[in-house]
């Protein structure tokens, strides 16, 4: 197969403050011909592309969709004909509840050359901006990440048997997740912070 003369470059943006991106990440989104990104990125790191850089915005949150995830593949391959240097600009890390991944295979399989650049993921981020450690020396020695989000409504919620629980993307399912946590045998007393927003201004904790 062809290999297309561009590169694509799936970068994570970092958990929401402009500042947290890695210095790796923001020397390639300086040379990026075409930016493709998303809403959980920060808008203050567009600033950063050249003049004349293409920028898409294919965001997709609860109830919108700019792109389908195909069409998102399709415009990465299209672009890549077309430009040196492409950024997918993501939110987060591309790997952690993200199409990062499935993103770089299509690319791939296709004959584009690729690469991943990790982001900080708001699951460490976000409780350490509140002074939430996640892991204790000689208390707490493990953590999980999980989806606090399913598409079936219906469908439970994982609370496995570690010590620190982080769920991800689960401000509108707070009351399913509290329910899973009770069902795992967590008692009422166990100590609970819901976090919006981590790093960026308008930030909050409950």
């Amino acid at each position: 197969m062809k290999t297309k003369n561009g590169k694509v470059y799936i970068v994570g943006a970092g958990p929401g403050d402009p500042e947290l991106i890695s210095v790796k990440a923001l020397k390639t989104l300086k040379k990026a011909d075409c930016v493709l990104y998303d809403f959980l990125s920060s808008p203050a790191l567009l600033k950063h592309v050249k003049k004349g850089a293409k920028k898409i915005c294919v965001g997709k949150t609860d109830g919108l969709h700019l792109k389908e995830q195909d069409e998102i593949n399709q415009l990465l391959y299209d672009n890549s004909g077309r430009y040196k240097y492409v950024v997918r600009l993501k939110g987060g890390d591309p790997a952690v509840f993200s199409r990062g991944f499935e993103e770089e295979r299509y690319l791939s399989e296709r004959g584009v050359p690729t690469e991943v650049i990790p982001g900080i993921t708001s699951a460490i981020a976000g409780p350490e901006s509140f002074g939430i450690p996640l892991t204790v020396k000689n208390k707490i020695q493990s953590f999980a990440v999980l989806t606090g989000r399913k598409e079936d409504p219906d469908a439970e919620i994982d609370a496995p048997d570690c010590p620190t629980l982080v769920y991800l993307m689960g401000v509108a399912n707070i009351r399913n997740i509290v329910k899973a946590l009770r069902k795992s045998g967590r008692p009422d007393t166990t100590p609970c912070a819901f976090i919006e927003r981590a790093t960026t201004k308008s930030a909050r904790i409950v």
